[in-house]
């Protein structure tokens, strides 16, 4: 990603001054997406790394637990070890001490008993801890493996809309600088695409070009059912004054994102249940409303991919 964008610096600076200007602004955005994409990218190792150090944590508190446990069964072994050396020397004395008096005899009788009671005790407690420590040391070794599931199945997810990003990338190549960006970021893909490849103004009617776009996008997801598909619609702050058919924005936003879902229904191969469509009116700018340029890019549709986390919330409930 480094070489790229110090790629577009030297490419500005040796052709800027022989270049459109159309030409230049192009490849200035295109430099600062991809400084953004790589910020983002260093925000997503950060998460997943401190998700990792957080269930690391956890792995060395059970781990801590259970050298304790270990710690006190071997205490407890030598307790009983000790009360048995007593146990087996007071037999001896008993021995000895048998012809003697029947008091003293009687005596060390009551001695045994009690010692034995002791050492019962102690065999119980010590059965007790061996149990508890087997069941620490089986919920240790079933948390590591369910640790190493979930980050197996995470690594997967990552790689599979890593994947997908790419099929979609390439599968809209033709739309590159026509309003039309594919990010990943946060383990899901946005596609955006601006309203002037798609709409015309206060229409929520699709033009040619953007049927084609979307209806190429589809191709792409028909391909990958276990991926949800959240199509929101989006305005800029400029209040609707068109005829009665729209009450305003944010119906347009949501008329918007249905057009666009009706279009990949088209195909038979993807799943309804995994689409949904959604209007956000002016409410979630991604640039100033302030500027025509940031406006436009306000004016957009995003299809946000997600993949499903059905058994990624299963491990977490079970860790």
């Amino acid at each position: 990603m480094t070489k790229k964008i110090a790629f577009l610096v030297v490419t500005v600076l040796l052709f800027s001054s022989c270049v459109s200007k159309r030409i230049y602004t192009d490849l200035e955005t295109k430099y600062a997406g991809l400084k953004k994409e790589n910020r983002e990218l260093s925000d997503e190792v950060t998460l997943l790394t401190n998700d990792n150090t957080k269930l690391q944590n956890e792995l060395d508190q059970l781990q801590s637990a259970y050298d304790k446990a270990v710690n006190e069964r071997d205490q407890l072994q030598l307790d009983y070890t000790a009360a048995k050396t007593h146990l087996e020397n007071l037999n001896a004395s008993y021995k000895a001490l048998e012809e003697n008096s029947s008091a003293s005899i009687a005596a060390n009788s009551k001695k045994n008993r009690e010692l034995l009671a002791q050492l019962e005790a102690k065999e119980q407690a010590l059965a007790a801890e061996n149990t508890r420590l087997n069941k620490l040391k089986q919920a240790l070794e079933d948390r590591s493996q369910r640790v190493a599931e979930l980050e197996g199945v995470i690594t997967a997810k990552d790689a599979n809309m890593r994947k997908l990003k790419d099929a979609i990338s390439k599968a809209l190549t033709n739309f590159e600088g026509k309003g039309l960006t594919v990010e990943q970021r946060n383990g899901k893909v946005y596609v955006s695409m601006e309203n002037k490849l798609l709409f015309q103004s206060g229409s929520w009617a699709v033009g040619s070009e953007g049927r084609k776009a979307v209806q190429q996008l589809g191709s792409v997801l028909a391909e990958n059912p276990e991926i949800a598909i959240l199509i929101e619609g989006h305005t800029d702050n400029v209040p609707y004054k068109g005829n009665g058919q729209l009450s305003g924005n944010w119906d347009l936003s949501t008329k918007r994102a249905t057009a666009i879902v009706n279009i990949l229904r088209e195909n038979a191969s993807i799943n309804p249940e995994n689409l949904t469509a959604a209007g956000r009116g002016e409410y979630a700018p991604v640039a100033s409303n302030d500027t025509a340029e940031g406006k436009a890019k306000n004016r957009r549709i995003e299809v946000i991919l997600t993949p499903k986390l059905d058994e990624i919330s299963k491990l977490l409930n079970d860790i």
